[in-house]
C-alpha cells in the first residue's frame, strides 16, 4: 500500500532553519505532484507548498514566500520542505500528500495520500 513518511520535525528558535522530508512507498513516486501542508493548534489545515510531478513547477502560500523551499527526488521518491527563517506562527504539524494527479494544486481533495505528520515547533 502506500505510505508516506515525514521526518525532520523539531523544536526550533525564531530565525532558525529546519529541512522537513518525506519518503514514499508503494506507488511510483515520480508519476504524481506532491504537496505540504500545515495544521495548528484550532486551526484548520492549510496549503504551505507543492511540486509538479517532475519538478518544474511549484508554488507556495503567501505566508512563506521567500523563506520555503520544496524540492522532490524522483530517483528517491522523496519531497522535501526547506524552511529558513522560521516564525513562531510557523508552528504547526506538518503533512506531506500525494496529489491525483501530475500537477501541483493547492486543494487538498485533489491529493489522495497524506502522511501521519511531523511536529515542527518555533519558540520566540
Amino acid at each position: 500500500q502506500v505510505q508516506l513518511v515525514e521526518s525532520g520535525g523539531g523544536v526550533v528558535q525564531a530565525g532558525d532553519s529546519l529541512r522537513l522530508s518525506c519518503a514514499a512507498s508503494g506507488i511510483t513516486f515520480r508519476l504524481y505532484a506532491m504537496g505540504w501542508f500545515r495544521q495548528a493548534p484550532g486551526k484548520e489545515r492549510e496549503f504551505v507548498a507543492a511540486i509538479s510531478w517532475a519538478g518544474g513547477t511549484s508554488h507556495y502560500v503567501d505566508s512563506v514566500k521567500g523563506r520555503f523551499t520544496i524540492s522532490r527526488d524522483n530517483a528517491k521518491s522523496t519531497v522535501s520542505l526547506q524552511m529558513n527563517s522560521l516564525k513562531p506562527e510557523d508552528t504547526a504539524i506538518y503533512y506531506c500528500a500525494m496529489a491525483r494527479g501530475q500537477f501541483s494544486d493547492n486543494d487538498a481533495t485533489k491529493y489522495a495520500y497524506w502522511g501521519q505528520g511531523t511536529q515542527v515547533t518555533v519558540s520566540s
